[in-house]
């Protein structure tokens, strides 16, 4: 047994953020502001809001069509000289579709395959969440609405309650993309898109690093700057 001091134990790693949000909203057109080389892995086919990337050779893209093609992917970045600095999974709520059609393809009752979806979607998860590159998910939103007060509250849209309720415990940075309507200094009204940071009474959403706004302008470049700007001042707070 090690004990040591809490300094110690908190390690800086790699950045692991999960957005999720409306159909629509830029949850793809906001992998394009990720830094250094991504390998984009797509199971939605809708990377047509990154045409504006398309010349950045930056940027990598894998489709998978089943789990075999996500093993693939995570065996791959598990091995050295690949050359990421970013994987972005796109999206977590259409991959999990993905294991439940295969799963439910060896039972007689569909409903079966929803505990291994849970099973086998939260391992991929955690496995990509822990490689040493930074990992961006995206999500659908699901809206919940209780029965007894009417009030609508917004989630991760996964196959099941069950794995979306799961879901944000996995992740240390959890953001709902919004939309906020603004005015600019000419008094045109604009929407203008925002990563929410803190959850509220109708939002699941957090940050650990505790560098963030509760909401902060929808770009993953400067979000990571400034989470890593933090991380470096407390280190050297302690070292003092």
């Amino acid at each position: 047994m090690q004990i040591m001091k809490l300094a110690q134990a908190i390690r800086p790693h790699a950045p692991k953020v999960l957005v999720y949000g409306d159909s629509g909203i830029g949850k793809t057109t906001l992998i394009g502001s990720l830094p250094g080389r991504v390998l984009i892995v797509s199971a939605e086919s809708g990377l047509l809001s990154l045409s504006f990337a398309s010349g950045d050779d930056r940027f990598d893209v894998v489709e998978i069509v089943t789990v075999d093609d996500l093993i693939n992917v995570h065996k791959h970045l598990t091995s050295k000289g690949h050359g990421y600095d970013w994987v972005a999974l796109d999206s977590i709520s259409e991959i999990a579709e993905v294991v439940l059609t295969a799963e439910k393809k060896k039972v007689t009752d569909p409903r079966q395959a929803y505990g291994a979806v849970i099973e086998r979607v939260t391992a991929a998860m955690r496995a990509f969440r822990d490689l040493p590159i930074g990992v961006y998910f995206s999500a659908k939103l699901a809206k919940v609405k209780d029965d007894a007060t009417g009030r609508i509250s917004y989630g991760i849209s996964m196959p099941g309650a069950k794995l979306g309720d799961a879901v944000p415990y996995l992740f240390d940075e959890v953001f709902r993309l919004v939309c906020v309507d603004e005015v600019d200094p000419d008094g045109k009204r604009a929407a203008v898109r925002y990563l929410q940071t803190s959850g509220d009474a109708r939002s699941v959403a957090k940050d650990r690093s505790g560098a963030l706004d509760p909401l902060e302008p929808a770009d993953l470049g400067a979000v990571v700057a400034k989470m890593a700007a933090h991380a470096g001042a407390a280190v050297s707070a302690t070292k003092e």
